[in-house]
């Protein structure tokens, strides 16, 4: 749990909970305390339960209340709560300030609906939660991270999101597809053409699919996972060709590492007319492919780094440092 400034006031109250995690003194504490409290600009919650004493809701209802600038909330559940005993509805108290929600492993309820209606809402994360459908918002920023996604789950914050969302991060960690994908790839293709920042899981290089790539014509960052690849290798050529020659001018940042992709990179170089910098992939193992990052460094003069996850020969590693400068995959990649 992180509090603002209240440092002396926190260390008290931790120093008690290394006792009693449910101690009403603690508790009381707070109470006493929030009035006290200002300026505090994000709360978050961790290891949350559905089953503390009721002293420990009303101290944090009283915290979020007495504050007028709280910008940022999280919430992390722990075995997945479903009870949250008044603590999201007093957030409504912060319609004026929140501007980030991050919630995960929870199950969100009809409680989570005031929460959409904060006025200047733009950056919305989630993480392992269930029934999103009841969420709606205009946002900026969308994260969504599920074992599984379902394209019915969203489409109604992306539709009411529209010109206004920028970033968007739709990750199906068990499943490699996004359930009904021509439907999320349609609305996003008719709702949000202004998204600058796609981290999507993909089933492959559908029509659909490359209709959306075309639409996205401020697009400058992409991150590909999970993309299965088709048996016929001349039928999958040919559509990794396509999405080469489709990727925007805007596009800056490539990041194909977990998609599988790595068998055809250099037939995606050799097709690729968008002024990548910054380029992800997993492995780099044969002089045909080095050959090709070669010659679209040499023909698009944008490249200036890459990251290769695995480990290289030594023999190619020297060849690719002539051109571009080797980066480890935690400090170039770009999370939103």
């Amino acid at each position: 749990m992180f509090i603002g400034d209240m440092p002396e006031l926190m260390e008290i109250i931790l120093n008690n909970l290394n006792n009693e995690f449910y101690s009403l003194y603690s508790c009381a504490l707070v109470s006493r305390h929030c009035k006290q409290c200002y300026k505090i600009s994000a709360l978050n919650l961790y290891e949350f339960y559905s089953y503390y004493e009721p002293q420990f809701y009303h101290a944090f209802i009283c915290i979020i209340k007495s504050q007028e600038q709280l910008r940022q909330f999280s919430l992390s559940g722990e075995y997945v709560p479903t009870e949250f005993h008044g603590i999201i509805s007093a957030l409504e108290s912060q319609n004026n300030s929140l501007q980030e929600i991050i919630i995960e492993f929870c199950k969100l309820s009809t409680e989570f609906k005031v929460l959409m209606n904060c006025k200047n809402l733009e950056i919305l994360r989630i993480k392992h939660c269930d029934n999103l459908k009841i969420l709606e918002a205009s946002l900026n920023t969308l994260e969504v991270f599920n074992n599984l996604i379902d394209a019915l789950d969203i489409v109604q914050i992306l539709q009411k999101s529209g010109t206004l969302l920028q970033r968007l991060i739709l990750v199906s960690e068990y499943e490699p597809k996004i359930w009904e994908e021509p439907l999320l790839f349609e609305t996003l293709k008719s709702f949000c053409p202004n998204i600058t920042y796609l981290c999507i899981t993909v089933a492959g290089f559908s029509t659909q699919f490359l209709e959306l790539i075309i639409n996205l014509q401020k697009l400058q960052f992409l991150t590909l996972r999970s993309v299965e690849l088709i048996q016929d290798i001349k039928v999958l050529t040919e559509m990794v060709v396509q999405f080469a020659k489709l990727l925007p001018l805007t596009l800056q940042y490539l990041d194909l590492c977990y998609s599988w992709m790595e068998s055809f990179i250099d037939i995606l170089l050799n097709n690729c007319y968008a002024p990548i910098k910054y380029l992800l992939i997993d492995w780099l193992y044969d002089d045909l492919k080095v050959k090709a990052l070669t010659e679209f460094f040499i023909r698009k003069k944008s490249l200036n780094y890459i990251c290769i996850r695995e480990n290289l020969d030594d023999n190619i590693k020297k060849e690719v440092e002539e051109y571009v400068t080797l980066m480890p995959y935690e400090r170039i990649v770009v999370n939103c």
